[in-house]
C-alpha cells in the first residue's frame, strides 16, 4: 500500500514535468495561468484610463471666438489668443473661457433730464468685445455679467450728462445725425409795381448725433477693464406717459399757430397779387381806351375831311346829295308797303329830278 502512494507521487510529479496539450496542438492553461493573465489585463486597463485621464486634462482646445487663461494655482501664467490645441499641466494647472467674439448688451430702459427741465426714456444697446483678457480677469474675474454691469453704469452716465446738457427739441433733432432747415429763397415774380414774392425749401444739414455725444463722454473704458465699447446706439427716445398728452397738445397747438400763420401769409401773398393784377388791368383797360378813343377821333376827322372835299368839288357833290337822298328814302320806308310818294317840290324829288 505504502508502495503504491509512492507511485501515484511519482506518477504526479512526473506530470508536472511534462506539458499538456488539447486536441488541436494548443497548450493548456493551468489555473494559475488564467489569474495571472486577468490580472495583467486589469492593470493595463487601468493605467489606459488613468493615461486618457491625464491626457485629457492635459488638452486645451481653443476655438475661434475665445480666449484661454491657463492658471497654476490661481495665478494666470498664459493667454491662448489663437484657435488650436495646446497643453497644461494635468491637475496643476487650470483654464478658464473669456469670449472673444462681439456682444450685444441690452441697457434697460432709464429715465434722463435735459436742459429744459423734460424727463425722457432713453432704450439703448451696446455692442462691445473683450480686447485685453488679462486684465480682463484681474478686474472683472472673467465674468460676463460683471463687465455688462459696468458698461451698464459708464453708459448710463454718459448718456444722462449728454442729454442734461441739451434741449429736448435738441434730444430729438440729434437722435439720426441729421437736422431738417427752412432756407427762404427770394424770386421776383411780378415787376411791374416793384413787389417781390419769396419762396421758402427745406434743406438737410449733418450735425453731431445723439451716438457721437454719447460716445465721446465714454474714456478709459479699455485701459481700465481690458474691454472696447464698439456701438452704443439708441434705439427709442420716449416721454413718460403722464407727460405723453400734455406734449401732444403743445404739439398740435404749435403746428396749429404755424399752419395759421401759413394762411395769413398766403391770404396776403394773395390779396397783393390780386391788387396788382387789378391795378395792371385798369392801367391796360385805360391804355386801350385812350387808344380806341385816339384812332376813333383820327377816323371822325378823316370822314370830316373826306366829307369836306366831297362837298367841296362840284362833281362830286351831286352825287353825294343823290347817294343821302337814297339813303333818306330808305330809311323813310317802313312796313310792307313800299311804296313813297313825293310832290314835286320836295327837296328828295328835285333830287331825284336833277334840279339840283
Amino acid at each position: 500500500m505504502a508502495d503504491f502512494n509512492q507511485n501515484m507521487n511519482n506518477t504526479n510529479n512526473a506530470g508536472e514535468i511534462f506539458e499538456r496539450f488539447n486536441s488541436d496542438g494548443t497548450k493548456k492553461k493551468g489555473k494559475g495561468d488564467k489569474k495571472k493573465g486577468s490580472g495583467i489585463g486589469f492593470t493595463l486597463v487601468f493605467l489606459l484610463v488613468i493615461a486618457v485621464i491625464i491626457l485629457g486634462n492635459s488638452m486645451v482646445i481653443t476655438k475661434q471666438n475665445q480666449f484661454k487663461l491657463i492658471r497654476q494655482f490661481g495665478r494666470v501664467q498664459r493667454v491662448v489668443s489663437e484657435s488650436g490645441l495646446t497643453f497644461k499641466i494635468p491637475f496643476v494647472e487650470s483654464v478658464d473661457t473669456i469670449p472673444k467674439e462681439l456682444m450685444l448688451y441690452d441697457l434697460p430702459a432709464s429715465d434722463v433730464i435735459t436742459s429744459d427741465k423734460k424727463t425722457m426714456i432713453v432704450d439703448s444697446y451696446v455692442l462691445w468685445h473683450v480686447t485685453d483678457p488679462l486684465k480682463f480677469a484681474q478686474t472683472l474675474s472673467c465674468s460676463v455679467s460683471n463687465a455688462e454691469g459696468r458698461i451698464d453704469a459708464i453708459v448710463y452716465n454718459a448718456t444722462k450728462n449728454t442729454i442734461s446738457n441739451m434741449k429736448q427739441d435738441e434730444v430729438i433733432r440729434s437722435r439720426d445725425g441729421k437736422m431738417t432747415i427752412t432756407v427762404a429763397e427770394t424770386e421776383t415774380d411780378v415787376t411791374n409795381n416793384d413787389m417781390v414774392l419769396s419762396e421758402t425749401k427745406e434743406e438737410v444739414i449733418e450735425i453731431t448725433s445723439l451716438t457721437e455725444e454719447i460716445m465721446g463722454q465714454i474714456n478709459h473704458v479699455e485701459e481700465q477693464y481690458g474691454i472696447e465699447i464698439v456701438v452704443v446706439d439708441v434705439k427709442k427716445l420716449d416721454l413718460p406717459d403722464d407727460n405723453k398728452q400734455a406734449v401732444y397738445a403743445r404739439m398740435i397747438s404749435e403746428r396749429e399757430n404755424i399752419a395759421a400763420q401759413y394762411t395769413a401769409e398766403g391770404k396776403s401773398e394773395a390779396k397783393m397779387i390780386e391788387n396788382t393784377t387789378d391795378k395792371e388791368v385798369s392801367i391796360m383797360l385805360s391804355d386801350a381806351q385812350a387808344k380806341a378813343e385816339a384812332t376813333i377821333a383820327e377816323g371822325e376827322a378823316e370822314y370830316m375831311r373826306i366829307l369836306s372835299d366831297a362837298y367841296a368839288n362840284p362833281e362830286k357833290m351831286d352825287f353825294y346829295a343823290f347817294v343821302r337822298a337814297l339813303d333818306a328814302v330808305k330809311g323813310s320806308i317802313t312796313g310792307d308797303n313800299k311804296t313813297i310818294i313825293l310832290s314835286d317840290d320836295s327837296p328828295i324829288a328835285q333830287i331825284f329830278n336833277g334840279q339840283y
